[in-house]
């Protein structure tokens, strides 16, 4: 729904109107802020899992611990989620979003000082500011372009996937020529979290009334008594599915590489196929776009890019030499699915209130069942001594997945049209 100028707002020429876009940031400085963010929302997570026996061996932690380590940035994100769009409306989201790169930076290099403390504060610290991202930038993409959710969806989500990659396949060469082993390997994905700072400070030039405008219009489009995004079975649809899609990602991003390790592969090897797993999700996530096209429906897309990642853990389990084609289709299916949910998170809310409260609430939820998938997987491995029930796990996991999508990918809304739109 737009909201038409009053006459007040028209005839006013101050800073602080809707339209007034005097020394605002060129588009493209927008577009590239955005990218540079999501650029930063998985490194400090992927970064971990090639080097988990690194830091096992240097630490002391157990693979139950190690889970725990890797699940706690995920905890983060259920925890605060729900929370982010609060200081949004009040401050406004993109400055909310530049205290958030600032925060990632420092969680990242708190993370890589020596001592098992803040191994556990920065992780924690890291998390938190990247669910500000999480929630802000589907809500922010949702506001700047109503009419192309899917498309930059998928750009944003492919830059985000290769970044994740790229931090996943260099950790372990990283941490062999630093000398420091995998501190390093860590506290380099600072760098990229402050550049998507300044880039960002850069972004906000000229759109302080914008963001305050677009927080405050919330209320004013929420006045009337709906019912809250809690309480909408599409809303609940959305974040299973996003739910279900994130323990798959998180399960074998954590977990590929040892699992590999487990089978006798050289652990750069294994942190290759972690990379192989993500990269291929950049190609896929771009392309699933073309499939979504500007359909509301996206109950066949989303059951084609769900079914591959079954496929790939069945072949897992029965021809293990491929593993490398396995790894491939997963990272097709992970790649896809993460845009289709994080498309649907526009594609079935009416505002950007709306949007911002449903990506609250989708990743809250939807990061709570993806954070108990490492330590599941790791008390799993511990008590049967072998891989094969995690691989069994994630297949049902994706079974489920698909058919959650024929539900949320229903041409539905989480609030009916506003009776006076």
């Amino acid at each position: 729904m737009t909201t038409r100028p009053t006459a007040a707002s028209t005839t006013s020429a101050t800073p602080r109107t809707v339209g007034d876009t005097r020394g605002a940031a060129h588009p493209a400085v927008k577009l590239l802020a955005v990218l540079l963010v999501a650029g930063c929302l998985r490194p400090a997570l992927t970064s971990v899992g090639p080097v988990l026996d690194l830091i096992g061996a240097d630490t002391g932690l157990g693979t139950t611990a190690l889970g725990a380590l890797g699940a706690l940035p995920l905890l983060a994100f259920a925890a605060l989620s729900p929370f982010v769009h609060g200081p949004g409306s009040r401050f406004g989201a993109e400055r909310v979003v530049l205290w958030a790169m600032v925060a990632l930076a420092a969680g990242i290099a708190v993370r890589s000082l020596p001592g098992n403390a803040w191994l556990w504060c920065g992780a924690a610290v890291a998390g938190a500011s990247i669910a500000v991202g999480n929630v802000l930038v589907p809500s922010i993409v949702k506001r700047d372009h109503p009419g192309a959710v899917s498309r930059v969806t998928g750009v944003y989500t492919s830059v985000m996937t290769g970044f994740a990659a790229l931090a996943s396949g260099v950790a372990v060469p990283i941490a062999a020529a630093t000398g420091n082993g995998w501190r390093w390997s860590l506290a380099v994905w600072a760098v990229p979290a402050l550049l998507a700072a300044g880039v960002w400070a850069l972004r906000m030039r000229g759109t302080r009334s914008r963001a305050a405008a677009a927080g405050t219009a919330a209320p004013t489009v929420s006045a009337v008594r709906e019912k809250p995004v809690w309480r909408s079975a599409v809303a609940w649809q959305v974040t299973f599915f996003m739910g279900l899609q994130s323990t798959t990602f998180y399960l074998l991003v954590n977990w590929l590489p040892t699992m590999e390790t487990a089978r006798g592969v050289p652990a750069s090897t294994a942190g290759w196929y972690l990379f192989l797993f993500q990269a291929v999700g950049i190609v896929s996530g771009l392309a699933v776009t073309a499939v979504m096209g500007a359909r509301s429906d996206q109950r066949a897309t989303g059951v084609l890019v769900s079914v591959p990642m079954v496929a790939a853990m069945a072949g897992m389990l029965w021809a293990p030499g491929w593993s490398p084609v396995w790894v491939v289709l997963a990272g097709i299916s992970s790649g896809s699915t993460i845009v289709v949910a994080l498309a649907l998170i526009g594609l079935r809310t009416r505002t950007f209130a709306h949007t911002a409260k449903l990506s609250g609430m989708a990743q809250s939820v939807g990061y709570l069942l993806a954070a108990a998938g490492p330590i599941a997987a790791g008390r799993l491995a511990d008590g049967t001594g072998s891989w094969t029930p995690v691989i069994v796990l994630i297949a049902g996991l994706a079974l489920a997945q698909t058919y959650v999508v024929l539900w949320a990918g229903r041409d539905r809304y989480t609030h009916p049209e506003p009776a006076n739109a």
